[in-house]
């Protein structure tokens, strides 16, 4: 039966080894080491399922060439974490995709995430409370269980009960996965950042909000956001020690 699944084991393999790749070349090391990682895994699954001994020689040659560059990118990040000086810039282009919560994300809410903090000026219309519903399913969906998810936002004077109505929704929902939203409100507010209290700080230029509207509700994009084009923003990723609480 293995047999049966193995062209298609075998291209899953090569399309995320190449993602690694290109990533590595983008100095985007965070997101190529998980992509290495997933990679790896794929072909150690090519390699028990493969019969030709030439075969598993060469997957166990290209296993072990990934895994030493898988290392060395993580030593690098380390090393980086340590001295404090870890920062990547990823650049999202005018109408570009590929882009959704899940794939800018997930690289960054392993290692035991369970608190995150939201700081977003400007959650008060309806796409932008679905931005940041969109963003705590993703959360809810990662491999770490988080607890309590923090939101830092700025008051609609002109629309405060439609703000509220749909925060307090959106909690309420949360509640029922057992995990609390804390939301708090600035006049002051102006910078973008999410943080996750394993250390990772992700700095978007448009905050949640980088997403053009669709073209229309049954145009391709509308329910995948890795479909939906974006506007040009500017995304800063460092890692600290010491993740700011308050």
């Amino acid at each position: 039966m293995a047999q049966d699944f193995l062209p298609g084991m075998e291209s899953s393999a090569i399309s995320v080894l190449k993602r690694a790749v290109e990533l590595d070349q983008s100095s985007r090391f965070q997101e190529s080491l998980v992509c290495y990682q997933e990679g790896i895994q794929l072909l150690i699954d090519v390699l028990k399922a493969v019969k030709d001994e030439s075969k598993k020689v060469h997957y166990r040659e290209k296993i072990k060439g990934y895994m030493h560059r898988a290392e060395q990118i993580k030593d690098h990040i380390n090393k980086l974490k340590e001295e404090g000086k870890y920062h990547e810039q990823v650049r999202i282009a005018d109408n570009s995709t590929g882009f959704s919560y899940e794939s800018l994300f997930k690289p960054y809410i392993r290692d035991g995430v369970t608190e995150v903090w939201v700081e977003d000026p400007y959650v008060r219309h309806v796409h932008q409370f679905y931005n940041f519903l969109r963003f705590c399913e993703m959360v809810l969906k990662g491999p770490c269980k988080v607890k309590t998810i923090h939101l830092l936002t700025s008051k609609d004077e002109e629309r405060s009960s439609q703000q509220a109505s749909a925060l307090a929704e959106i909690k309420q929902s949360l509640q029922s996965q057992n995990v609390c939203l804390d939301i708090q409100f600035s006049s002051t507010i102006h910078d973008r950042e999410i943080r996750f209290n394993n250390g990772w700080i992700i700095k978007i230029g448009r905050g949640l909000d980088y997403f053009k509207k669709s073209k229309g509700r049954f145009s391709i994009g509308y329910c995948d956001y890795d479909l939906r084009e974006c506007h040009e923003t500017t995304v800063d990723i460092f890692h600290t020690k010491h993740t700011k609480t308050t």
